[in-house]
C-alpha cells in the first residue's frame, strides 16, 4: 500500500509540474516552451549558466508577474476545493456531498457583496467572503448541535437552511446594486483574473496547513465509513473527529473562495473520479485528489484565459461545463443502480 501510494503520488507531483510550466507558456501571447524553460532555469543558481542567452524582460514579466502567480492560485484553490470535497463526501457518507454542503459559499457570497456594494472603501473582498465563510460555518455547527453531538442530517439541513438565507440576502443587495452590480455578478461566476502574489500569500497558510492535517485523520475517515456507532466501538472519537475534520474543511473552502469566487464542481466531480480510479482508502484518495483537483483547475483557468482570447472567461463557467454533465452521469447512474 505505502508502496503504491509514493509511486502514485510521485507520478502526480511530475504531472503538476509539467502542467505548471506547460500552462506558464500558453496564453494571449504565446511564448515557446523553449523560452519558458529558459526563464525558469534562469531563476535556479545552479541552472543558470546552461539557460545561454537570456529571456527578454517582456516575458520575464508575463511569466512571473501575471501568469505564474495565477497558475499557482488555481493550484492551490483546485486542491483546496477537492480536498474539501472528498472531506465533505467522506463525512456524509454521500458521493453527491460538495464542499459548499455547509453554506460556506453562500455565506462567502455575502460577505463579498457587502464588500462590494456597502464597504467598498474600508474592506477587501477576500477579508469579508472569508469572515463571512468562516462565520457560517460557526453558525451551522451550532445549530446543529444539539446534547453534545451534531448528526450529520441536522448539519446538512442546517447548511441548506442558512445558504438559502443568505443567498437571500445576497439577490437583495444585488437588487439594489445599480451601477456596481456587475463586480457582484462576476465574483459570484468564480474566476482568477487580476489575482496576484497577495491573494496567493493569503491562501498558502490554509491551504498548507488543512491538507496535511486532514490526512492526518484519514484512517479515522475511513472507520466512519462503517457507521458511527461501530467507528465509536472501534475506538474513533466520533464527534471529535467530525468537529475537526468539518472545520478543516470548512476553513480550506472558505479561504479558497475569499480569493476566487465560487468555482463550482471541482469538489464534487474530481473526489468521485479519483475514488473510482484509486478505491476508498482516504490514506490513498486524499493526496490523489488534491493533486488531481489542482491539475484540473489550472487547465480549466487555462481554457478560461485563452479560448476567446484576448477576452476571459469565467474558470467557474468552464468547471461547470465540465462539471453538470457529470452530474447528470451520476444521477442516471444512480437512477439505474
Amino acid at each position: 500500500m505505502h508502496q503504491k501510494s509514493a509511486m502514485i503520488t510521485g507520478i502526480l507531483f511530475m504531472v503538476t509540474l509539467l502542467t505548471i510550466v506547460m500552462s506558464l507558456s500558453v496564453g494571449s501571447v504565446a511564448i515557446p516552451f523553449s523560452v519558458t524553460w529558459k526563464a525558469i532555469a534562469g531563476q535556479i543558481p545552479f541552472l543558470q549558466r546552461l539557460t545561454g542567452e537570456k529571456v527578454s524582460g517582456r516575458y520575464l514579466t508575463i511569466l512571473f508577474n501575471l501568469r505564474l502567480p495565477r497558475i499557482l492560485l488555481a493550484m492551490l484553490v483546485g486542491t483546496g476545493l477537492a480536498t474539501a470535497g472528498c472531506i465533505m463526501q467522506g463525512l456524509f457518507r454521500n458521493p453527491m456531498a460538495s464542499p459548499y454542503i455547509t453554506g460556506v459559499s453562500s455565506g462567502s457570497s455575502l460577505g463579498a457583496t457587502v464588500a462590494l456594494l456597502i464597504f467598498p472603501a474600508f474592506f477587501s473582498v477576500p477579508l469579508l467572503a472569508f469572515v463571512f465563510g468562516a462565520g457560517t460555518i460557526l453558525l451551522v455547527y451550532r445549530i446543529s448541535w444539539k446534547r453534545g453531538k451534531v448528526a450529520v442530517e441536522s448539519l446538512l439541513l442546517a447548511g441548506i437552511a442558512v445558504g438559502f438565507f443568505f443567498s437571500a440576502v445576497t439577490s437583495l443587495l444585488m437588487y439594489t446594486a445599480a451601477e456596481s452590480l456587475h463586480r457582484v455578478i462576476f465574483w459570484i461566476m468564480g474566476g482568477l483574473w487580476n489575482r496576484g502574489w497577495k491573494d496567493l500569500l493569503m491562501v498558502v497558510p490554509f491551504v498548507g496547513f488543512g491538507l496535511p492535517a486532514t490526512f492526518f485523520f484519514a484512517r479515522d475517515l475511513n472507520i466512519l465509513q462503517l457507521g458511527e456507532e461501530s467507528a465509536s466501538h472501534l475506538g474513533v472519537e466520533v464527534e471529535k473527529t467530525k468537529r475537526i475534520l468539518l472545520v478543516l474543511a470548512s476553513l480550506v473552502t472558505a479561504s479558497v473562495v475569499s480569493v476566487s469566487g465560487i468555482i463550482g464542481f471541482v469538489g464534487l466531480i474530481v473526489p468521485h473520479i479519483t475514488r473510482m480510479l484509486v478505491g476508498p482508502d482516504h490514506r490513498l484518495l486524499i493526496p490523489v485528489t488534491a493533486f488531481a483537483g489542482g491539475i484540473f483547475l489550472v487547465w480549466c483557468d487555462t481554457l478560461a484565459r485563452t479560448v476567446i482570447a484576448p477576452v476571459e472567461l469565467p474558470v467557474g463557467v468552464i468547471t461547470s461545463c465540465f462539471g453538470a454533465p457529470f452530474f447528470i452521469y451520476l444521477l442516471i447512474k444512480a437512477k439505474r443502480g
